[in-house]
């Protein structure tokens, strides 16, 4: 039922109820500083190892904020991961065989090979519906897992948006990521950590609202290269707001790698692409082997965004508002007069009707509420108008209520 207020009651009818949907877009802007400091980049080191030195301390994935983590104001944006196909040559060629009970194994030299598998499949189940099925790029479901198509995803790195930003999904064809595809220059040593300065390329989904898939975790789009739309470099799904990136094609896999990482060694660190051990180590296979998941994030966070205020990562997201529209409606012979007390004075003369005018003038109101209530009377939510409107016997008005959710 609905009432103006210090007027009368009038039931609803079904009629005058409608449910709509609406969508509501935003845009998502993350910098370059955002995903490259060290200061908007939290660690969860809850990875540690035994062995040789003091170990290795390390997360499984890092968060991206929007400033400083440590400030109460801070937001957080994204997680940062990587994952390895376990059928991967990165995987098959590292490792040294496998237990009774079917665990991996690896030698000393490498680090957290398991728990970059674990990731990949992971997100696979969540994303693919199955554990045991790789990503793909352009996406498709192929359904021998030990398949060696050259356009599966062996090295991933996972960017998923947090559902403060990414909202009911990412709206397709407005994603965009900015990545500069080297380290730094291929002659510099050592650039595990050295900014990059160049060689940076725009990846988007374009074409995605041509070309739509859906799997088990949601819609589906491919991420190309602007420049080059025949190279795919990754997927984003919509729906869960994660983007995964083919590292072998997005990044120059081949570029040498020197520099400072984690390791079991006598002082918890080791040098890859020394010209005592692995002069010649590259991207992958590797720096993705031997360095830890907080080296890799590390890397990629800081050196493949740049550091500056540009834009790294952009899109829109979606906002579904669901809407219920309630028309209550006036006619003409209706609360033309108020149950208000202060509408008649103390002998019971109507005050909008001027004196000895009685018989010529009509009363009005102005409405300036409407409450809802339900079938017992019970005040469920009132609207309220801008402004007050009058309402006489020669006018009909329609009071259009919005409730969303």
């Amino acid at each position: 039922m609905a009432r103006v207020v210090g007027g009368s009651f009038k039931r609803i009818s079904p009629e005058d109820i409608k449910v709509t949907r609406s969508v509501l877009n935003q845009l998502v802007d993350v910098i370059q500083e955002d995903i490259s400091g060290s200061s908007t980049r939290r660690a969860y080191q809850v990875f540690v190892t035994g062995g040789i030195g003091p170990g290795v301390t390390s997360s499984l994935f890092q968060t991206v904020y929007d400033q400083d983590f440590t400030l109460q104001t801070a937001n957080p944006v994204l997680d940062m991961t990587v994952g390895l196909w376990y059928s991967g040559s990165t995987v098959q060629d590292a490792k040294t065989g496998e237990d009774s009970a079917g665990k991996l194994l690896f030698p000393s030299q490498s680090l957290m090979m398991r728990e970059k598998v674990d990731i990949y499949r992971q997100y696979a189940s969540t994303l693919l519906g199955d554990a045991e099925q790789a990503f793909y790029a352009p996406f498709q479901i192929v359904s021998t897992p030990g398949d060696t198509a050259t356009n599966r995803i062996d090295n991933a790195v996972f960017m998923s948006f947090k559902r403060l930003f990414s909202r009911d999904g990412v709206k397709r064809e407005t994603f965009a990521t900015r990545i500069y595809r080297s380290g730094s220059s291929a002659s510099a040593a050592p650039n595990v950590n050295v900014t990059s300065v160049d060689g940076s390329a725009i990846f988007t989904d374009i074409g995605a609202s041509t070309s739509q898939e859906r799997t088990f975790g949601g819609a589906v789009g491919n991420i190309k290269n602007a420049a080059n739309t025949n190279e795919t470099v990754g997927l984003i799904f919509y729906d869960a707001g994660t983007v995964v990136l083919d590292a072998n094609t997005i990044f120059s896999g081949s570029q040498r790698m020197s520099g400072t990482i984690d390791a079991m060694a006598s002082g918890g660190t080791a040098v890859i692409g020394s010209l005592a051990g692995n002069p010649d180590a590259k991207l992958i296979p590797d720096f993705f082997v031997s360095a830890s998941i907080d080296d890799i994030v590390d890397h990629v966070a800081s050196t493949r965004f740049q550091s500056g205020s540009l834009t790294a990562a952009t899109f829109q997201n979606n906002t579904n508002i669901n809407s219920t529209l309630i028309f209550c409606r006036a006619t003409a012979d209706e609360f033309n007069y108020s149950t208000n007390p202060t509408f008649v004075d103390t002998t019971g003369r109507i005050r909008v009707i001027d004196n000895g005018q009685e018989d010529v003038q009509r009363t009005f109101t102005m409405p300036t509420t409407v409450g809802l209530h339900d079938e017992f009377g019970n005040l469920l939510a009132v609207a309220k108008v801008s402004r007050p409107i009058e309402k006489n016997d020669e006018k009909d008005i329609t009071f259009r209520i919005r409730l969303d959710f």
